[in-house]
């Protein structure tokens, strides 16, 4: 038998902030590092597409909110601790980076420097607007 479910994920509180690996559900690609509070945790159930918190915002952020790169819910896991949250997702639009890569993680740490080593699927100059500029950064 488990925790009862109003405790899980183990929020320590309303606020409390839980890091969320978001993972392509097909390709296992991990796409990028998030947080969601309780409320965020809530609106991820209620609608089956991610909600994150944004630390630099300080609000919820509902992933593709402008771009429209959406992520569709296939599956969530909860690691052992029930404090890191895994979600298989459908990426809408191929690319989960507010810089245009499927994936946040496209550089890689060689020889004491970063090298690109993924493919841009859009230039977010043309997503964003001036005035929105990386809106979907969650930081």
């Amino acid at each position: 038998m488990g925790a009862p479910l109003e405790n899980i994920p183990n929020f320590e509180s309303d606020e409390h902030l839980l890091p969320v690996v978001a993972q392509d559900a097909v390709s296992g690609q991990v796409l990028m590092l998030a947080y969601m509070n309780r409320e965020a945790w809530e609106q991820t159930l209620a609608t089956g597409n991610a909600v994150y918190f944004s630390r630099s915002r300080k609000r919820l952020w509902k992933k593709g909110e402008e771009s429209g790169n959406v992520q569709r819910i296939k599956e969530i896991y909860l690691d052992c601790d029930e404090d890191t949250i895994l979600l298989k997702v459908e990426q809408a639009g191929g690319a989960a980076c507010h810089e245009g890569y499927q994936s946040c993680f496209f550089r890689r740490w060689d020889a004491g420097q970063l090298t690109i080593v993924g493919t841009r699927v859009f230039d977010p100059t043309q997503v964003y607007s001036q005035t929105k500029s990386h809106q979907e950064k969650p930081s």
